[in-house]
């Protein structure tokens, strides 16, 4: 029986049990895929990550995501998560203030700065809906059509379809068709990624709230990518007369979690803090029983 060290990091949050966890698995380098599969549909979080020794040499660790059902090539509150566990592990990065994460989207630049760690997004890639997905999306959210001010399909490494609606109230007081959102998202989408801005700014600027129930996610607490999403078009169409904002994601599940958003030129950063809350081992593989 395989004995690994193991964390679960609640992030974007310096509160235990709140923000969005995810299970950490490190010095994974022995496990087998089918078996980091088993052990994410196991956790059944939203992701789980495997920790091994890097292929790249500029990189510090190797990744792998998994949610459920499925590896993903990249996820934003599991690459603060991971960042975390492997710092109080007492991993010495490469080079001071920074960690690289090497996953299959590539090669992700980590800031650390005091007790927040902030990522650099993908390069987003920008698709338009059209009319139809347009209106399918607002059924789904079960809004009106005309509810919805804008649109864009976002590919970070995971693809959100990302709307903005009329205001955070309007985000928060979402009813969604789970099953409408499953069939709208099909194989080339994650879900369907929601975002409006607070009239007075509190709690925050923005509100989010991310679905992907075809992923076995109906809702995610805090979502790193989703949040890149919103980041991305905010940034893309100059919606912020300011270089940064705060979002909050998670109230309506009581998880209340906070994601600092920072545009620096072409590069958007996001993070915020993070905590772990269960420390240990897992045991992997056959034991004998009496039968």
């Amino acid at each position: 029986m395989k004995r690994i060290p193991f964390q679960q990091v609640d992030v974007f949050t310096a509160v235990p049990f709140k923000g969005n966890p995810v299970a950490v698995v490190l010095e994974s380098d022995e496990l087998s895929t089918a078996e980091m599969q088993a052990i994410a549909n196991w956790t059944n979080l939203s992701e789980t990550t495997f920790v091994g020794p890097p292929t790249e040499p500029a990189a510090d660790y190797r990744l792998r995501i998994f949610t459920p059902r499925a590896e993903i090539p990249f996820a934003g509150h599991p690459t603060i998560g991971s960042a975390h566990a492997v710092l109080r592990r007492g991993r010495v990065p490469k080079r001071a203030g920074h960690l690289v994460q090497e996953c299959k989207k590539g090669l992700i630049e980590l800031l650390i700065e005091s007790q927040r760690l902030f990522f650099r997004l993908p390069e987003p890639i920008f698709t338009s809906p059209d009319e139809r997905q347009r209106a399918d999306a607002a059924a789904a959210l079960g809004v009106a059509a005309t509810a919805i001010k804008r649109a864009a399909v976002i590919d970070v490494g995971v693809v959100w379809f990302t709307v903005q609606l009329r205001d955070g109230e309007m985000v928060t007081n979402l009813k969604p068709d789970m099953a409408a959102i499953a069939a709208l998202s099909g194989s080339a989408l994650t879900g369907l990624n929601v975002f409006g801005f607070h009239k007075d700014g509190r709690p925050t600027d923005v509100e989010v709230r991310s679905f992907a129930p075809a992923d076995g996610i109906p809702e995610d607490p805090v979502c790193g990518s989703g949040n890149g999403c919103v980041a991305a078009l905010i940034h893309r169409d100059k919606l912020l007369d300011r270089n940064s904002y705060i979002a909050s994601q998670g109230r309506c599940l009581q998880r209340d979690g906070r994601v600092e958003v920072r545009f620096e030129d072409d590069a958007i950063w996001l993070g915020g803090h993070a905590v772990t809350c269960i420390e240990g081992t897992l045991n992997v593989g056959s034991a004998d029983h009496p039968q």
